[in-house]
């Protein structure tokens, strides 16, 4: 247990630096948005390149991994829309909660933090969990969410926004050249890659402090106050039923011939365990979702990670750096 907490605490660590600075001024609010940039269309996208090059397509794009992992994501959402729809969570809220409930934050934790304690392997399965959620888990939700005052209609042309979203955004694009490079042998000249390397070195302290920031904000800009019976089951849902559910989907899988290996089922399942995505906030906040409760979810989530994702972790048997 304390190797994996020498590697789970300055992560989480990270993210309360963020959340303190912003919330004593120290990085100015408006400094934020910049921040979040650097990462999503910098640091980021050299990262994953990175690890695209590094590995063979087929871990990048496992159908085993994609399918068991999806099939996981759809069950968490319309489980949590039946169970939190109500007279105080109308559709279009129900639709966002379910997001942060099976989008757990492998871009700017989830990559890296796997990558730490389980070796660079660990990072196939988790980009093909990232493409699963920004194309399929996010557009779904979007598409649901909606439906929400429009007696059915609209939800065609916001899958549509909400792909377009996801292909305008840099993460896939980058994993794609990534995989293209790993196809092709293709090494990138000397000059290039040093600043892909340097970029890419600065994804994950950046990322994690960018995080702490933004829930900081998000919590700023909630439009209500969320009572906890709002919040914290769903938190619970992502942290608890998310990854048990992964879990079992592989096991089965596994116990009806699937080639999927005891690695790839413990990295799927602790990708599930890690918090919400930090970034869903700020796409409840642009849809006129209510933002408080997302903000106060994905916050809950994020402390509790701590201690339950390093339990599981440790339940697994994860011994760090031992690929």
């Amino acid at each position: 247990m304390q190797a994996i907490l020498a590697v789970t605490v300055p992560f989480f660590a990270l993210v309360l630096c963020g959340y303190l600075a912003a919330r004593r001024h120290v990085l100015p609010e408006s400094a934020i948005p910049g921040l979040n940039a650097f990462v999503l269309f910098f640091a980021l996208p050299c990262m994953l390149f990175r690890f695209g090059a590094s590995m063979p397509v087929l871990e990048l794009l496992n159908p085993v991994v994609l399918a068991v992992y999806l099939a996981a994501a759809l069950l968490v959402v319309f489980f949590t829309i039946a169970v939190t729809l109500s007279r105080h969570v109308h559709l279009k809220d129900a639709a966002f909660g379910a997001l942060v409930a099976a989008f757990p934050n492998t871009g700017f934790m989830g990559v890296p933090l796997l990558a730490a304690l389980m070796g660079p392997l660990a990072a196939g399965p988790v980009i093909a969990t990232v493409l699963a959620d920004l194309f399929v888990t996010s557009s779904l939700c979007i598409a649901l969410a909606q439906l929400h005052g429009t007696a059915g209609q609209g939800a065609g042309p916001a899958a549509k926004r909400a792909l377009r979203g996801a292909l305008s955004n840099p993460l896939p694009w980058s994993i794609a050249l990534g995989a293209l490079a790993s196809a092709t042998g293709l090494q990138l000249p000397g000059p290039l890659h040093q600043i892909v390397r340097m970029l890419g070195d600065a994804a994950t302290p950046v990322a994690l402090f960018t995080i702490g920031a933004v829930l900081w904000r998000a919590s700023q800009h909630a439009h209500t106050r969320t009572p906890v019976s709002r919040f914290l089951p769903v938190a619970l849902v992502k942290l608890l039923l998310h990854p048990l559910l992964v879990f079992a989907l592989c096991a089965g899988a596994v116990a009806l011939g699937a080639p999927l290996s005891n690695f790839q089922l413990t990295v799927l399942t602790l990708a599930a365990a890690l918090p919400s995505a930090s970034n869903v906030s700020l796409l409840a906040e642009r849809y006129g979702a209510d933002n408080g409760r997302i903000a106060r979810i994905i916050m809950a989530s994020t402390a509790l990670a701590f201690v339950s994702f390093s339990l599981l972790a440790w339940g697994f048997g994860v011994q760090p750096g031992g690929g």
